[in-house]
């Protein structure tokens, strides 16, 4: 059986997000929502996107294919449901369609907006992702179902006695390592990835989740729920923020509400407002409606995508949204939508070109051996650069 997760309309209303990835491969909990599928199902799961994100994420069907809604996260009731499904009969929650299973011959011409001559209902409530801020929103309640797929029949690595460990919720991979910190689990699991290390003074509250080869600089302060993806580097203050992978917040300085795609660097002593001053709810760029969404939330941060950076003592305002390979400095707040490819900051902005953008993106990723800049990387980034060029008029 082929799994094929599609984008729908997710794909549209999670931008920027999802300009450099599949709506699937969006991280939330501990893994990515097609790996969660693949843990689940014990099957390799494919994609259904975007044309230019299709050689890096490719389709692979099958004689028998289920197509799910990648932007829905799988749980047990869900998955009860996928597997009483007949060939040609297809699962929805409201008008979105969650799953169908489809021979050959159907998946080839599979539109999510058809009509299925057999529809069941999902009775119970699932996680979906619809837009950016559900990242942060929904990842205490992904990173519980996540520690316990990990961690189910499996018994904790030793770590060393130098740390303090409230509560029964930790679990270390082999190779991981912490010194002279406190975790908490009180309030949330804690799980520590292989060949993570948390350095010495570091306090942790769960929900948290760090990934392998991550590392925890001496004497941050983290607070659920938070998840820090794989080869990232964080210090400072983290609330309720997710950091997909390949990026760094090293230094003091606060981030809070938020999600930090891969490969982002934010600068040293550089925060983001999360409350606004007058508690009002907070609104956010929206690259369907060319216009500022009403997010109904009281605490909103930053949503930075791909590739993007900020230099030393940037003060992001509440409810910031930065698009693809932005590069802000300068003083003064940025704006509250930095468009992809922006060069500069509060005092104005110019084209960052993607000649400058390439040269650093492979610097970059040249620290990450096992990842190369390649030509589908560069079709990828020129791509969003001429879809969002309708932004850039400085």
């Amino acid at each position: 059986m082929a799994i094929i997760l599609f984008d729908d309309n997710a794909h549209q209303t999670l931008l920027p997000l999802t300009f450099t990835r599949p709506v699937a491969d969006l991280r939330i909990g501990i893994l990515t929502i097609a790996e969660k599928w693949t843990r689940h199902l014990n099957q390799p799961a494919s994609f259904l996107t975007q044309s230019w994100l299709e050689v890096k994420f490719p389709l692979k069907t099958g004689q028998d294919n289920i197509f799910i809604y990648g932007a829905v996260c799988p749980d047990e009731y869900l998955l009860e449901a996928i597997d009483k499904l007949r060939n040609g009969e297809a699962l929805k929650y409201g008008d979105q369609l969650i799953a169908v299973k489809l021979s050959a011959a159907e998946a080839a011409d599979f539109d999510p907006k058809a009509g299925f001559s057999s529809v069941t209902t999902l009775e119970t409530t699932p996680v979906i992702i619809r837009f950016p801020e559900d990242i942060f929103r929904k990842n205490d309640i992904e990173l519980r179902k996540d520690f316990t797929l990990l961690t189910k029949g499996r018994t904790s690595a030793e770590i060393s006695s130098t740390n303090t460990i409230i509560g029964n919720d930790f679990f270390a991979e082999e190779g991981a390592t912490a010194e002279c910190s406190s975790f908490s689990t009180i309030n949330g699991p804690i799980y520590l990835a292989a060949h993570t290390e948390v350095w010495e003074g570091t306090h942790i509250r769960g929900a948290f989740a760090i990934c392998e080869h991550s590392q925890v600089k001496m004497g941050a302060k983290i607070y659920g729920a938070t998840t820090v993806g794989p080869y990232s580097r964080v210090g400072g203050e983290l609330n309720n923020a997710v950091i997909w992978g390949y990026s760094s917040k090293g230094h003091e300085g606060y981030l809070g509400n938020s999600v930090l795609g891969e490969w982002c660097n934010i600068g040293a002593d550089s925060n983001n407002s999360n409350l606004k001053n007058n508690y009002d709810d907070v609104k956010l760029w929206d690259y369907n409606t060319q216009r500022f969404r009403k997010t109904g939330l009281q605490f909103c941060g930053l949503i930075m995508a791909d590739h993007s950076k900020c230099a030393i003592n940037t003060m992001f305002n509440t409810g910031t949204i930065v698009g693809v390979s932005a590069n802000i400095f300068g003083a003064g707040f940025p704006r509250n939508f930095v468009p992809d490819f922006s060069w500069g900051g509060a005092q104005g902005y110019e084209v960052y070109s993607l000649k400058k953008m390439f040269d650093t993106a492979e610097r970059v990723f040249a620290r990450r051996p096992h990842r190369t800049f390649d030509d589908n990387e560069k079709h990828i980034l020129q791509t969003v650069f001429d879809l969002t060029e309708a932004h850039r008029r400085f």
